[in-house]
């Protein structure tokens, strides 16, 4: 594909999704399920139907092929209106897609993967835990082989979405914990199953997937739910630092990207139509170069962002500049956000507005997906810095 067809296959996306949010997602609806804390089941289902659940997906599996930029397109479009929508988009095509095309077996892969592309089948992430968080292999929940079962014990932290999945996919320990990173491995663990309990978390946004908390007390799975099945036994590590954890940390600044996007639009048109002392607040210099600087700094994290998506989709080494692409957009969306608040004023902070959400979600986001801290750890190893 040359570049004027590849560009033209992103216009036709971008304008097919703008319809769909524009009819699907209108704002008021937005607000609500925010309210609400509620998952849009049909309008997830809506996706499906159109195809964008196979983005990540080959064409031998029903998907159209794995499109790394598309795809956080869009996650940027999609989150810029409603993280009760994109959250769990990105769940379907990253979570589930994603992860099954890299590191499932065959029959894995033919048995599930059709599912997301058609009915747009979630997977939750089982990773964290209550003592356990960025050293996720110190992990502490358990799986002991008995028979052709696994028995699962223990406990996971920040499940977001877990009630609204079919899957948790679970970092487990397998072996002993001298090992550390040998005997882990992770398990597709049905939501359904006998012995796991919920307890939702009172998160201050990203309100409509839920995050919780979840135990398992002896859950009972079989032993063909290890992702890759033989080959994955004991094989987690290496499945985790794969290609999938360098699309993780461009999906999270993606989702800050658009949150940021719709923080902009919203201070940009309230400038223009706010009066104060007989003309718009947009006439006045202070506003207009926080805009200049939110605007300068929207651009350059756009730039980042499709970068570092483009590598992937050429299959170049990228965790040194995804890396960088999650610090940078994430911190630099924070700010563009809290700045765009303030040219809205006292009505930046009210529920009425959108700006409101936009700041309790941006504020997530440079810690989701690996923490500023440890994104800025990665960058000097990665880079050789002497210690």
């Amino acid at each position: 594909m040359n570049n004027s067809s590849e560009n033209e296959h992103i216009l036709m996306l971008r304008e097919t999704l703008q319809r769909f949010i524009d009819n699907e997602m209108p704002a008021d609806l937005v607000r609500k399920w925010d309210k609400d804390n509620h998952f849009p089941a049909e309008v997830h289902r809506k996706l499906a139907d159109l195809g964008l659940m196979g983005l990540t997906v080959p064409e031998e599996y029903g998907g159209s092929g794995r499109d790394i930029r598309a795809t956080i397109m869009a996650i940027e479009m999609l989150c810029g209106r409603s993280m009760a929508v994109g959250g769990p988009f990105i769940q379907s095509t990253c979570y589930a897609g994603l992860n099954l095309v890299e590191v499932a077996s065959e029959r894995q892969k033919r048995e599930l993967l059709p599912r997301v592309v058609e009915d747009g089948m979630i997977f939750a992430y089982g990773i964290s835990e209550p003592d356990v968080g960025a050293d996720i292999a110190a992990v502490r929940t358990t799986a002991r082989l008995d028979g052709e079962q696994l028995i699962i014990n223990g406990s996971k932290r920040f499940c977001s979405g877990a009630k609204i999945s079919e899957y948790i996919y679970t970092l487990v320990r397998t072996g002993p914990k001298e090992n550390k990173y040998k005997n882990l491995t992770l398990i597709l663990v049905p939501t359904s199953a006998e012995g796991i309990t919920f307890e939702e978390q009172d998160a201050l946004g990203l309100k409509g997937t839920g995050t919780y908390d979840v135990t398992f007390s002896d859950v009972n799975v079989p032993l063909d739910h290890v992702m890759g099945e033989e080959a994955g036994w004991n094989n987690a590590w290496s499945m985790l630092i794969g290609p999938g954890l360098d699309i993780e940390k461009i999906e999270v600044a993606a989702m800050a990207l658009g949150i940021a996007s719709a923080a902009v639009d919203e201070a940009w048109t309230y400038a223009e139509e706010r009066e104060q002392f007989g003309k718009p607040i947009a006439a006045f210099q202070s506003i207009r170069h926080m805009l200049a600087d939110a605007k300068a700094k929207l651009h350059a994290c756009r730039a980042v962002t499709y970068h570092a998506a483009e590598m992937l989709d050429r299959n170049e080494a990228a965790s040194l500049e995804t890396s960088m692409t999650k610090l940078f957009v994430c911190e630099t969306a924070k700010e563009i956000v809290l700045s765009c608040q303030q040219v809205l004023g006292a009505y930046g902070y009210i529920k009425e507005f959108n700006m409101e959400r936009h700041v309790r979600d941006i504020l997530a986001m440079p810690i989701l997906g690996g923490s500023s801290a440890i994104q800025k750890n990665n960058i000097c190893n990665m880079l050789k810095l002497k210690k």
